[in-house]
């Protein structure tokens, strides 16, 4: 029933925006989503189970909002002077997802705090075996092909091959190692934003922005500059509009 498990996921997430994941508790993600609790252990099997597919839906967004970013920032056929575009974008859509959502941001810097679940980036666990508690309903095991969740090398990884394919069309073989490594820093850089971001209103380093229009700059707009100038310096004297 997807209308359900959508329901029960919106639910979830909801709920782990307003308390911590240890206090959140079954029968009240099913009431909040207009479902009875068997039907919440039957689609999920398990709290771990709920957890385990809100991660994986959170984390397929943001991948799909990467794939959506590139696009829109492709350059038309024949005009490639902004090759780096495409990154740039899915650069601050990560920067901006990561801000917005805590489960995002947890599985790209594989940092999971107090109040999430714990990190679900293992095997989904086993049914528990034995006759289930008095009035809670049964647990069952995970779907069949559910594997470990992405973490943030998987994660950086799939940015990469989406950047590489989104850029490839056009680019010689012969320079496709180079672009591929541009789009690797690029990705890496973005996470490194994401993990440590400057403190609110750190100068930036002489030489490079003005103080007053780096106050005025939000993320997004400082680590688009950072992606752009890094993946133009590694892909200079490569792209086929430099020898046009």
């Amino acid at each position: 029933m997807p209308a359900a498990r959508e329901s029960l996921l919106d639910a979830a997430y909801t709920a782990l925006t307003e308390r911590p994941w240890t206090a959140v508790r079954m029968v009240e993600v099913a009431a909040a989503a207009g479902v009875s609790r068997q039907t919440l252990y039957n689609e999920f099997g398990s709290k771990e189970g709920l957890a385990r597919a809100l991660v994986r839906r959170e984390t397929d967004h943001y991948l799909a909002g990467v794939a959506r970013a590139l696009s829109r920032g492709a350059p038309a056929a024949g005009a490639r002077r902004d090759a780096a575009a495409p990154i740039v974008a899915a650069a601050a859509w990560t920067v901006r997802t990561a801000r917005a959502n805590p489960l995002v941001r947890a599985a790209l810097t594989g940092c999971w705090g107090d109040r999430l679940p714990p990190a679900p980036t293992g095997p989904a666990a086993p049914a528990p075996t034995g006759a289930p508690r008095p009035g809670v309903p049964a647990q069952r095991a995970a779907p069949p092909g559910e594997g470990p969740l992405p973490g943030p090398a998987e994660l950086v990884g799939r940015f990469c091959d989406q950047a590489v394919a989104a850029l490839r069309p056009g680019w010689p073989e012969e320079e496709l190692p180079a672009l591929g490594t541009a789009c690797e820093t690029a990705a890496r850089l973005t996470l490194s934003w994401v993990l440590a971001p400057p403190a609110p209103g750190a100068a930036p380093a002489p030489g490079r922005v003005p103080p007053q229009r780096a106050r005025r700059e939000p993320d997004t707009e400082a680590v688009s500059r950072l992606v752009r100038s890094a993946f133009a310096r590694m892909t200079a004297g490569t792209r086929p509009a430099d020898r046009s």
